[in-house]
């Protein structure tokens, strides 16, 4: 009975392992914890002991056997995660290289309890010592793996170092391999069994420390990524931003142009000259766009909101917007112009993919409680809408969406807040500017005007 339990007891050493592979991998569980551990502890008992029996029964060594075992567990544990390949075998990995040193300073272990005898798998001894090493790593690293491995795996900024992380436990695990002793006895000679076991753990400390310069490594690396990110969002805002004044510096000085127009009309009338008073009227007529742009009594919102209607209208998608705005916001202009900007900027580019029978944009805007802007856009989409961690991502590249992005930032600023509601082939924007200070401002109020 010691003899079958023996190879399975070295296989026990997976239950570690999986558990010490999961710590990081909170956020990409397919099933909540407690299902998963009612599947994942049978199965890696079920695992030890296959495993153990075929290494008893078919007289193979059991670290032969380790290689499938250990294989099936991985085959499991990437199906269990909503992951990446790279990032599932990289922690798995991972995990088996720490084992594979804690297992060369367990294999010296057991070759002083059986005085250098060559045999298939661990003694009892050997097996337990491997299992209580493993158990104690699990316990040092639970708090590193469940914090800082979980961040940087999160971390999409730069995914590109996944890609070589699995070289580094595969070379330290072939070196364990390689130092395995052909003839145990030899070890009995002068000090090196003492030798062996303090190079064991000088490798476990190498490649503990390897994973730590790779963290910090990696962290460095996202961090300046998210640098170049956020200069790159600042560089598109303040382009979007730019674009906006030029329109609303349009839109005042057709205003001021049709005041002019007016006083010549109101000459021509008074002169009676009304064929030269009916020729003028066409020729103005001509230049001026059929879309009414006159919204609220905010000049620069009525001027985004003006702008996407003539947009929306040429597109041929239905547009619905009702703003009621004083002419003096509590919060500042280019905030609320560019949180407008950005959904309408996104509402047209899903109705543009949506089929015509489905597409229609409704967006209103109004005054609470004096400090407080209420806005929300509603839209048809078609397709599927991604979400990671509660942050949206973009449709035309990867990561997360800038328009989103920079509508959340400008919300949160003060306090605000957004919120991004999508079923049932509607999605529904909700934001919340607050005033920089408590002040309330001093709004009209008026009847929310419709465009349609």
């Amino acid at each position: 009975m010691t003899e079958f339990l023996s190879p399975v007891l070295e296989m026990s050493v997976i239950l570690p392992g999986l558990l010490l592979a999961y710590l990081p991998m909170k956020q990409y569980l397919k099933l909540p914890p407690r299902k998963l551990a009612a599947l994942a502890v049978p199965f890696a008992i079920l695992l030890c002991l296959s495993g153990g029996a075929l290494c008893f029964f078919g007289s193979v060594r059991a670290l032969y056997m380790l290689f499938p075992v250990a294989a099936a567990a991985g085959i499991f544990y990437h199906f269990t995660l909503d992951v990446s390949r790279w990032k599932s075998v990289c922690v798995f990995l991972g995990v088996c290289g720490i084992f594979s040193c804690l297992g060369s300073a367990a294999n010296a272990v057991d070759i002083a309890f059986r005085h250098g005898e060559s045999v298939l798998w661990f003694t009892p001894y050997g097996s337990l010592s491997w299992l209580g090493m493993c158990t104690a790593f699990l316990l040092a690293a639970w708090y590193p793996a469940s914090h800082a491995a979980r961040s940087l795996l999160e971390d999409e900024a730069f995914a590109q170092t996944w890609y070589v992380f699995w070289i580094l436990p595969i070379l330290f695990i072939l070196l364990n391999l390689f130092m395995l002793p052909v003839h145990p006895k030899l070890l009995f000679d002068g000090r090196l069994l003492q030798i062996y076991i303090v190079v064991s753990l000088s490798l476990l400390a190498l490649l503990s420390l390897f994973y730590a310069l790779f963290y910090f490594m990696a962290t460095s690396l996202n961090r300046n990524s998210h640098l170049r990110q956020e200069n790159e969002f600042l560089s598109m805002q303040q382009a979007r931003y730019d674009s906006l004044k030029t329109a609303i510096e349009e839109t005042r000085e057709a205003r001021h142009d049709m005041r002019h127009h007016c006083d010549a009309l109101l000459r021509l009338a008074s002169q009676e000259k009304w064929d030269s008073l009916t020729e003028y009227l066409l020729s103005v007529r001509e230049r001026i766009s059929d879309t009414e742009m006159y919204l609220c009594d905010n000049q620069a919102a009525d001027s985004v909101a003006g702008h996407y209607a003539l947009l929306f209208g040429n597109a041929g998608v239905p547009f619905a917007c009702e703003l009621d705005l004083p002419l003096h916001l509590p919060v500042p202009e280019i905030d609320l112009c560019l949180v407008l900007a950005n959904l309408l900027e996104n509402a047209l580019e899903a109705s543009l993919k949506t089929t015509p029978a489905k597409r229609n944009v409704h967006a209103q805007a109004y005054l609470h409680s004096g400090n407080v802007i209420l806005l929300t856009v509603e839209n048809a989409f078609d397709g599927e809408i991604k979400e990671k961690n509660g942050v949206l991502q973009s449709s035309k590249r990867r990561g997360a969406g800038v328009g989103t992005q920079s509508v959340r930032h400008i919300a949160e600023r003060n306090g605000g807040y957004c919120r991004f509601l999508y079923e049932d082939g509607r999605f529904v924007a909700n934001v919340m500017l607050r005033a920089e200070t408590e002040k309330i401002a001093e709004c009209g109020s008026g009847m929310p005007r419709e465009r349609q």
